[in-house]
């Protein structure tokens, strides 16, 4: 899931997205609750993500940071610490750090004075902005890793 937005400053051109790290939280999650008589270590789940363990294991960092999983040191597996049900993106979205609070939208600094656009931008677009910000929040906070389970499982059932 990668939001892309295209900055022209100076004739350069950047492209902003959202960190691969919340999809990676939400793949983790769903795994571990799917491999439940299984061992979800950081090599096994770097398999179905196709990554390196390293990565996995900084993401689990921060998942188990947020209470959301439970590991170990030197006992390989990560085990969830809460019901799937009690989990939801958004949970995922925060423990990840995919956004500080209230900057997923970011406003370009130094807007000229001199000028009626310049001058009122920041105030125009900033509560348009917060609000985009919340409505994303809010969707993230109805759906959970349950969700995610079920519509995998029926996905399979389909094949």
């Amino acid at each position: 899931m990668k939001i892309r937005k295209l900055l022209v400053e100076t004739k350069k051109v950047t492209i902003l997205t959202i960190s691969s790290r919340f999809a990676v939280g939400i793949h983790i999650l769903t795994l571990i609750d799917l491999n439940k008589d299984g061992i979800s270590s950081s090599e096994y789940l770097a398999g179905s993500v196709n990554t390196n363990p390293a990565v996995i294991r900084k993401i689990m960092g921060m998942l188990k940071k947020s209470g959301l999983i439970e590991v170990h040191p030197g006992i390989a597996g990560a085990k969830l610490a809460k019901p799937i049900s009690d989990i939801t993106l958004l949970d995922v979205y925060k423990a990840v750090n995919v956004v500080q609070e209230k900057e997923l939208f970011s406003v370009h600094e130094n807007s000229n004075p001199d000028c009626p656009v310049g001058r009122n931008i920041h105030d125009t677009i900033l509560p348009l902005f917060s609000a985009a910000q919340l409505a994303l929040e809010k969707s993230l906070g109805s759906v959970t890793i349950e969700d995610v389970v079920r519509d995998i499982m029926e996905k399979e059932k389909c094949k």
